[in-house]
């Protein structure tokens, strides 16, 4: 029976080496710095070389986004071999110097010497290989002369335990030697023990031997089966079938029965492990469904039509807490989980892309509105010292209907603009007022001394007359206090003199009436 066993493969979607992977790509640039960091000051830091690569992938994409959405035009430029060869250094700059410099020159920093290191690494190790591939050469020179002159078997089998030994405590090969190597010292092995087969008693000691470690590799892997850490316990077991491999035959009666127990713990392990990474693809395949809805979601209000500022610091508000539910979501497939993140981060980068133009053209608005307002004070104050009643009032009146028709200025300003122009009406309206009331009393001194004194009936239309004038002016003042602070408290007290001032109208008009009635009757007596 043959004793080749392939365990089974990682999941397509998965690296060999990972089990979770991280997503760097919702890690911040500081983020990605403190985990390049970090990773060059493990222990196993030369075993995670695939781990700096994503890292620098992805922080070299971040970096490149960040620096176009700020406005700089200068690209980015990953270090590459020349740059991990030599020294790496920051070039002098003229001029302002960048925000994201100085984290960018962190990072290089970091990754060149780290590659530096891991190629130093890797030197080293291939160096080694060829080493050992040396020492096992020269071990299959030495089992290649005890196979053709064994000399006394039973001085033969100790140099032979000997260069088994040996064998197991030398290192791995080069990749491209190790089955030409491993193939050729099995030939010799196996052409050793057909030397031996005619001295039974150590060919069976032998066999002994190798029962003996074949059954602890079997009892390791028992123990493995029941290992809760499941990818650890398939590495442990690669290691396993590699000694196994070392290992020479055993007697023919128990030849299946141990490769049947060995093959089946390795089953054991192989299907657990295949359970176990079918099991995150399942939960990943969740992650993605729930990572494309809240795309969709996104994309919906990326597309409203939005008309204020308070739909979209609301929507604002929702967006953020889809990206905090966002970030709760487990890792989707490897296959899909770039792809759907490059969509959610596209939809959340059209709203807030919409949100940064729709506020400029706003505060564009804005400043024009402020000109024109401003406008607006300078005439009226150029008029707020006028005597031409007529002609100055109306214009004033027709300044305050375009004020109103006005839009919103920056609310820093808005009360001190406001405060200007109603300042200037005001001058204006209280001189025209006062000049008035003025005039009405030397009219009612001439007409004193001119003409009989006046009726009570007029002199209450008089006063029906100068209220409705009075009422007019506060319900033109009363519009503009739709922008100014305290507005509400402005209008209700103007609102209590307007609805007063009717109600005395009212009173007048009864009394007019009354007077007119109380003539009427005088004349029919």
């Amino acid at each position: 029976m043959s004793e080749e066993i392939k365990p089974v493969a990682l999941p397509e979607e998965q690296p060999a080496d990972v089990v979770e992977t991280v997503n760097y790509a919702e890690k911040t640039l500081a983020e990605l710095s403190e985990l390049m960091q970090s990773l060059t000051e493990s222990e196993d830091r030369m075993k995670r070389s695939k781990e700096a690569e994503a890292i620098k992938s992805a922080f070299y994409k971040k970096l490149s986004k960040e620096k176009a959405d700020a406005g700089e035009d200068a690209p980015v430029e990953e270090p590459d071999e020349s740059a991990i060869a030599e020294e790496s250094t920051v070039p002098m700059q003229s001029g302002p110097v960048s925000p994201f410099a100085a984290i960018e020159a962190g990072f290089k920093s970091l990754y060149v010497k780290y590659k530096k290191e891991r190629a130093e690494y890797n030197k080293e190790q291939d160096a080694q290989r060829e080493e050992n591939l040396k020492v096992k050469q020269g071990i299959i020179e030495e089992l290649k002369a005890l196979v053709e002159d064994p000399g006394d078997i039973g001085g033969a089998f100790p140099k032979f335990r000997d260069i088994q030994n040996r064998w197991r405590e030398t290192g791995p090969v080069p990749q491209q030697n190790f089955r030409d190597v491993n193939d050729t010292y099995q030939l010799f092995v196996t052409k050793f023990y057909d030397l031996v087969d005619i001295n039974r008693e150590l060919r069976d000691l032998d066999f002994k031997k190798n029962l003996e470690a074949k059954t602890a590799l079997c009892e390791r892997a028992e123990a493995l089966s029941e290992d809760k850490d499941v990818v650890e316990a398939f590495k442990e077991l690669q290691k396993l079938h590699e000694q196994w491999k070392d290992l020479g035959p055993v007697a023919k009666e128990f030849r299946d029965e141990i490769w049947e127990r060995f093959r089946a713990a390795t089953t054991l392990i192989n299907k657990s492990y295949q359970a176990h990474f079918e099991e995150i693809k399942g939960r990943q395949e969740e992650n993605l469904k729930a990572k494309v809805a809240l795309c969709e979601k996104v994309e919906e209000i990326a597309a409203r039509e939005i008309t204020s500022s308070t739909q979209w610091n609301n929507l604002s508000k929702e967006i953020e807490a889809i990206q905090a539910d966002w970030r709760k979501i487990g890792y989707a497939t490897r296959k899909e989980n770039q792809k759907v993140y490059d969509r959610f981060r596209a939809a959340c980068d059209k709203f807030f892309e919409r949100k940064r133009a729709s506020f400029s053209e706003f505060k564009d608005s804005m400043n024009e509105n402020l000109s024109k307002k401003m406008a607006i004070i300078e005439e009226a104050e150029s008029l707020a010292a006028s005597t031409d009643w007529k002609a100055t009032g109306d214009r004033l009146i027709e300044l305050q209907k375009q004020w109103k028709e006005i839009g919103a200025v920056p609310r820093k300003k808005s009360e001190q603009l406001w405060k200007r122009f109603r300042t200037a009406c005001d001058t204006f309206f209280q001189a025209r007022e006062a000049a008035r009331k003025e005039a009405h009393a030397r009219r009612e001194s001439a007409r004193d001394n001119r003409r009989p004194q006046a009726s009570p009936k007029d002199r209450l239309r008089e006063q029906y007359a100068q209220l409705q004038q009075e009422i007019q002016t506060y319900e033109n003042n009363i519009g503009f206090f739709g922008l100014s602070k305290g507005a509400e408290k402005l209008k209700a007290q103007m609102q209590e003199r307007i609805d007063a001032a009717k109600a005395k109208l009212e009173d007048l008009k009864k009394q007019i009436r009354a007077k007119e009635q109380e003539e009427a009757a005088a004349g029919e007596e």
